[in-house]
């Protein structure tokens, strides 16, 4: 009811009034927080914005060569940490400082004094008065030298990563004539090692005493291009069975016919359903086909004989038919315990052959082709037999052998030899003692026994023998 007896023409008098004055205040003001920003500024022209922390500590009113100094004093304790790469079968062990590894403080320090100094004034002026007011944690950035823990961990890699190898399967004329198995290669995954390395270096800025920590090196497969199962058609892709002997002290025609003997199984694949016959693979067993003589038991008697150390090849190979779950169709025990067959076996694990009576026979029921191969180190002594084909699940277990009874060698025997001068004696067979042995192999397939045998060898004891002279 006032405001209808004020004359209009007073109140658009007080109105424009208000408006100038209101005006001029805001206008004074915004001058007055200019001239306040501009005397801040000028006041902390070389010096960072109060209220800007990094990683917790107040920098406000300090100079960028400040903060550097700061962080490079910790970053003296830092390099002192000691880490160490654990890889599976080696290690390696590297300081911070090797790596360079520390707070990055030329970083930190720009970032911490250009806080507040952009192109935008408005932007400007809001982060000064959010850090004055509330405060701004810049978070840490650290530093290290890729370039140098490569070199640092250069052994470490080369002693650790593998190239994969690609499967090879060469086939001519009946016979493989290369074979390679594909192996998987593997490689430090450096990504995932520096990402550890960087984390748990951060853990440790915390502690102001040297540590040392240890980190695992992570490993990654890599594939191989070319795998078993694209390399041939025959299902030959992983082991099935393996059998070794060794045969230490064997004299050197012995040591060659083995290798000879050895390499002409070497490549051999037996197809699905087929009996493998020793004899029949190997072929003639003479001087004519390269064989050396040693010593062979014949009509009771151990003599030199071509081929000697053959039955070291049919072991070996029975030992790994054996470990393969196939079917053993003909098997024979030697006539005595021969030792070079005990040297890494209990007895009775020997396959005699003589051709063409006494062979080694088995059978390929896996359903694929089998190959066969040989490695005869003649440097350790030591001969291989690999079976390879696909795995059809079944699980062999092979008893320890078990000797029944034990009969003493006879008393050494001596004969006269009118070719040796009197009063020398020569040594030509060695004793053993006599035994009864078996042991039994179970093959389970799905969960039921397929096979179940029984292996009995009958060694009779041997005389030793030996020749006196009588010559005059």
């Amino acid at each position: 009811m006032i405001l209808k007896k004020i004359n209009p023409r007073v109140f658009n008098k007080i109105l424009k009034g208000f408006f100038w004055f209101a005006s001029g205040a805001v206008i004074g003001f915004f001058f007055f927080v200019s001239f306040l920003f501009i005397i801040y500024q000028k006041n902390y022209k070389s010096f960072v914005y109060s209220g800007v922390f990094v990683d917790g500590v107040d920098f406000g009113g300090k100079t960028q060569g400040d903060i550097k100094n700061y962080f490079s004093k910790k970053n003296l304790t830092i390099g002192k940490h000691a880490i160490e790469f654990s890889a599976p079968t080696t290690s390696a062990t590297v300081s911070g400082q090797q790596i360079g590894f520390g707070y990055d403080e030329d970083l930190l320090a720009q970032q911490a004094f250009l806080i507040g100094r952009s192109d935008n004034h408005l932007s400007n002026l809001y982060h000064i008065l959010q850090a004055y007011f509330d405060g701004i944690n810049l978070q840490p950035a650290f530093r290290y030298s890729p370039d140098k823990l490569d070199s640092l961990l250069s052994q470490l890699k080369k002693e650790t990563e593998t190239q994969p190898v690609n499967a090879l399967f060469t086939f001519e004329n009946g016979r493989v004539t290369a074979f390679t198995l594909s192996q998987d290669g593997r490689a430090v995954d450096m990504p995932k090692l520096k990402k550890q390395l960087h984390d748990n270096l951060v853990d440790l800025t915390t502690n102001n005493k040297p540590m040392r920590i240890t980190i695992k090196v992570p490993i990654v497969v890599v594939k191989p291009a070319v795998t078993n199962e694209n390399v041939n058609s025959f299902g030959i892709r992983e082991l099935i069975g393996e059998g070794t002997s060794v045969f230490q002290h064997s004299i050197e025609n012995r040591i060659y016919n083995i290798s000879l003997a050895a390499s002409r199984l070497n490549g051999i694949l037996i197809a699905p359903g087929d009996v493998f016959s020793f004899n029949k693979a190997l072929g003639d067993v003479s001087s004519f086909t390269g064989y050396k003589q040693a010593y062979v038991i014949e009509n009771g008697r151990t003599v030199l004989g071509d081929g000697g150390g053959v039955c070291q090849v049919s072991t070996t190979l029975f030992r790994a038919a054996l470990n393969a779950g196939l079917p053993i169709l003909e098997r024979s025990a030697h006539a005595y315990r021969v030792g070079y067959y005990e040297q890494d076996s209990g007895p009775g694990v020997d396959a005699a052959v003589y051709s063409p009576s006494v062979d080694l026979k088995f059978k390929n029921d896996t359903g694929h082709y089998i190959l066969i191969q040989s490695y005869a180190d003649t440097a350790n002594l030591r001969l291989t037999f690999d079976l390879y084909s696909t795995k059809d699940g079944r699980e062999v277990a092979i008893a320890q052998p078990v000797i029944v009874s034990q009969t003493a060698a006879s008393a050494p025997l001596y004969q006269d030899d009118p070719t040796l001068p009197r009063g020398v004696v020569r040594q030509v067979d060695f004793s053993a003692d006599g035994a009864k042995v078996y042991f039994t192999r179970t093959v389970k397939k799905d969960g039921k026994v397929v096979l179940a045998d029984k292996f009995n060898s009958n060694y009779r004891p041997w005389q030793a023998i030996f020749l006196r002279g009588t010559k005059e």
